[in-house]
């Protein structure tokens, strides 16, 4: 784990509806992992009160290269990824799986153009949604209240 991961981990857990399971092996089939067929996910954030599993992926790499092919990757593999977390995590199929990214502001529009292909407004209910991107800047502890993670402007003493 890197340094932001565990940044990261922390801004998520600071949602007391969150719970989180760090590099989370999705595997598409049941052997044996397969190259280009599992990835370890940085963070899995489950959200009860969204009903949603959040795959959160943290970077800070400045060509946004990796990130972008894993996320194209699990586009590409979507249906049966949404199988294997049935499978192996108990992720109902009623709720969404939300690609997060988690990457540096100045960085963002690299991570965005490589990922355009995944902007397209045709893409419907059974596509990867559009990766929820948040900004690495925005995650350290001094910009949210620790134990509801929502953004509060911070007294002045």
């Amino acid at each position: 784990m890197d340094y932001f991961q565990g940044v990261v981990t922390e801004y998520l857990v600071a949602d007391r509806a969150a719970f989180v399971n760090t590099e989370l092996l999705i595997q598409l089939d049941l052997d044996a992992p397969k190259k280009g067929r599992h990835w370890y996910c940085d963070a899995a954030a489950v959200s009860i009160r969204e009903e949603t599993l959040f795959l959160c992926e943290v970077t800070y790499a400045k060509s946004m290269s990796a990130l972008s092919k894993r996320l194209l990757a699990w586009d590409a593999n979507w249906e049966e990824l949404r199988e294997a977390l049935a499978r192996d995590c108990g992720i109902p199929g009623s709720w969404t799986v939300q690609p997060w990214a988690f990457v540096p502001e100045e960085y963002s529009e690299s991570l965005k153009s490589r990922i355009e292909p995944l902007a397209s407004i045709e893409r419907g209910g059974d596509d990867m949604p559009y990766p929820r991107i948040t900004f690495l800047e925005s995650v350290v502890p001094w910009n949210y209240v620790t134990w509801d993670r929502k953004v509060a402007a911070l007294e002045e003493d």
